[in-house]
């Protein structure tokens, strides 16, 4: 039975990681932070399954802003893998706490890899990288396009994805960056803007809030299914050698298309008037303006256009996404729906 390290278990990410590997009969440790009030939403399904025959899921209290601690629950363990997704990843938020991300996201990284090499630890490591590392390099973006990173989180990612390969080629670690664009899920944090969208708009349809507010909605991103990409970074690890990949669907999508999506599907009928910072989205049936711009959430520096190429993991990996881009709103505002009529505020 392998053994599997995943920072940042109970975010999105890991928590259909971990059902991943629990599914391929791993032993799963998972780090999280020590909180005053549980965060575990996202795996108290694991976390209480009677049918599992054994324990196989471990939570660790630890911080990627603590070297020591790293180091011993990495010599405890000893994992025959580690997934680095412990990270302060809003985008936005950066540019309020640029040092902290700096520290957890960048430092953090070094961190790890520090404690592999320190401990001598035979083990397979990967790297949370993002798709907003290129910034607004030219599309679609590959593993060979120059980053040109836009806020301190993508700064901070830039710093993790060179120490990445720095350690593999002075330490012959087998480190491995996975360079993932947009991917959600029902599971995706509420200040996120595609959950933001899908939650505020079944809000909206259920007569429990009269406005959303918007930022940049012509900003187009790539979007796919987090559960489809987690199948695509267990696959680096699991080849015979450590290398970087782009995980993404290939297709865009703006903002505002996304909103267009998530109404259709609440029978909502949704049009625009002005533009700009005075452009106001209407439901044409009642009338009312449901979607309104706040300069509050645009980013100082915006940008504008990912889209990805997964080439090399289809070659290599054998890996592509399965779920379209209008399948993924639907799974979100079918979850959204059932979790807002139940009075459920997971992940929000």
């Amino acid at each position: 039975m392998k053994t599997a390290l995943i920072t940042g278990l109970t975010g999105q990410d890991g928590s259909y990681l971990a059902e991943l590997l629990l599914e391929k009969d791993y032993k799963v440790y998972g780090m999280v932070r020590r909180s005053s009030s549980f965060n575990t939403s996202r795996i108290d399904h694991i976390l209480s399954d009677s049918h599992t025959p054994e324990i196989r899921l471990f939570r660790e209290y630890g911080d990627l802003s603590d070297s020591s601690n790293i180091s011993r629950v990495i010599e405890r363990i000893k994992p025959d893998e580690i997934y680095n997704l412990g990270a302060q990843s809003h985008v936005r938020v950066s540019f309020d706490i640029p040092e902290y991300t700096a520290d957890v996201n960048g430092i953090g990284v070094l961190r790890v890899l520090d404690a592999i090499r320190d401990t001598r630890i035979q083990t397979r490591f990967y790297q949370a990288s993002s798709s907003e590392l290129f910034g607004d390099a030219p599309a679609p973006q590959n593993e060979n396009t120059n980053f040109q990173p836009r806020s301190p989180y993508a700064i901070s990612k830039l710093f993790g994805y060179w120490t990445t390969v720095n350690y593999r080629e002075a330490y012959n670690i087998f480190a491995c960056n996975g360079i993932l664009f947009n991917h959600e899920s029902p599971r995706r944090g509420g200040t996120f803007v595609t959950r933001k969208i899908t939650r505020g708009m079944v809000r909206i349809k259920l007569g429990q809030l009269d406005c959303l507010y918007m930022g940049n909605m012509n900003a187009q991103r790539d979007w796919g299914y987090a559960k489809d990409f987690m199948e695509g970074i267990w696959s680096m690890l699991q080849q015979n050698t450590p290398d970087d990949f782009v995980l993404a669907t290939g297709e865009t999508h703006t903002v505002r298309e996304f909103a267009e999506t998530v109404a259709g599907f609440l029978d909502i009928d949704l049009v625009w008037k002005g533009s700009g910072i005075e452009e106001i989205g209407i439901d044409n049936k009642t009338g009312k303006t449901i979607i309104r711009i706040d300069p509050f959430f645009f980013r100082p520096t915006e940008v504008n256009l990912l889209q990805g190429d997964y080439s090399k993991a289809k070659r290599i990996l054998g890996w592509e996404p399965k779920i379209s881009f209008k399948e993924l709103v639907r799974i979100m505002v079918e979850a959204d729906y059932n979790d807002v009529k139940k009075g459920t505020n997971a992940n929000v």
